[in-house]
């Protein structure tokens, strides 16, 4: 079959013992989720933000070592919903946590153990799954302040136990992502209670999800970068269509990409758009560099913003959005 390219699987040493399976990334909003993804994959695969709420998909990160393949499930924050988008993203991440082999439960370091984390704690109780509890953003605070978070989890873990955790969390593991200090420890106790499996991706995938999903979500975490706080909430991206620019010749191949921000209200436009136009263009260059290194090629990005009014409260509009 002309042009047919045969897909390549990691070789295994020892069946025996390889590893392979899904982790499920847990934790209240702004914990350090989607850095600890892409810091576990080696290469960013999940948008990062300052803000809570960043993550609106469940994105897949793929982890290759010799002994085992670890697939990453980043999810959105979990949290009390006050929106019908609220609802859906947690019916998401309990969805997704069915469905995997183990769950890495984020608990940053800089914050205390509080009412949030208490109620992802009660979730996970009702899940057959082994729960490993990750102290993210370790190296950002004090020795001892460090250890009294590490003792905290430890008695939210005992005070949550179930069949699969009967001794509280499977593991506490302290971790700080950007300065990869213990991710590879992270790493080796989520890949030790996988299931003995072959490989479920081929060599060389670093991520499942389309190329137009994390597009856009490029284009997010770049429309998200110094904004007021209401905006995060309030901002989707559609890419609308991804093609190549004919009559290009080899070498300087170009793709047009069209894309959509939709916010909740005019004043948010003005946001997005800036004066003249200026944030819009800060938000598409900061973007494109993101997407061609992404696709490995030239890009032209054509940005538009467009009002979807109270769209976090309509089903026919979050449906649209791909909620």
């Amino acid at each position: 079959m002309s042009g047919y390219v045969p897909l390549r699987f990691p070789e295994v040493e020892d069946p025996e013992s390889y590893r392979a399976g899904f982790a499920c990334i847990v934790g209240r909003p702004n914990a350090g989720k989607s850095t600890l993804v892409n810091a576990l994959v080696g290469t960013k695969v999940a948008i990062t933000s300052g803000r809570p709420q960043t993550t609106r998909h469940t994105i897949r990160g793929i982890v290759n070592r010799p002994d085992a393949q670890l697939v990453l499930v980043d999810t959105p924050g979990l949290h009390r919903p006050r929106t019908l988008l609220g609802t859906r993203l947690n019916d998401l991440v309990v969805g997704t946590l069915a469905e995997v082999d183990v769950v890495g439960f984020c608990l940053p370091a800089d914050q205390k153990v509080g009412p949030g984390d208490e109620f992802i704690a009660r979730m996970l109780q009702g899940v057959n799954t082994p729960v490993v509890a990750i102290a993210t953003k370790a190296q950002t605070v004090e020795p001892a302040r460090l250890v009294e978070h590490l003792i905290a989890i430890e008695e939210l873990g005992k005070a949550h136990s179930n069949r699969s955790n009967p001794d509280g969390f499977a593991a506490i593991v302290p971790v700080s992502s950007l300065e990869s200090y213990q991710v590879d420890v992270v790493s080796d106790v989520l890949c030790s209670l996988l299931p003995v499996s072959p490989p479920l991706y081929p060599e060389g995938e670093l991520t499942d999800e389309p190329e137009q999903v994390m597009v856009a979500e490029l284009v997010r975490e770049a429309a998200l970068e110094g904004v007021r706080d209401e905006l995060p909430h309030s901002l989707a991206v559609v890419v609308e269509e991804i093609t190549p620019r004919p009559g290009r010749p080899e070498g300087k191949e170009l793709l047009d990409i069209q894309v959509i921000v939709f916010v909740e209200r005019d004043s948010q436009k003005a946001i997005v758009i800036g004066k003249g136009g200026s944030r819009l263009r800060e938000v598409g260059t900061r973007a494109r560099k993101g997407i061609e290194a992404l696709l490995g090629t030239r890009v032209y990005l054509d940005l538009h913003v467009k009002v979807a009014k109270d769209w976090q409260r309509d089903p026919k509009q979050l449906q649209r959005l791909g909620f």
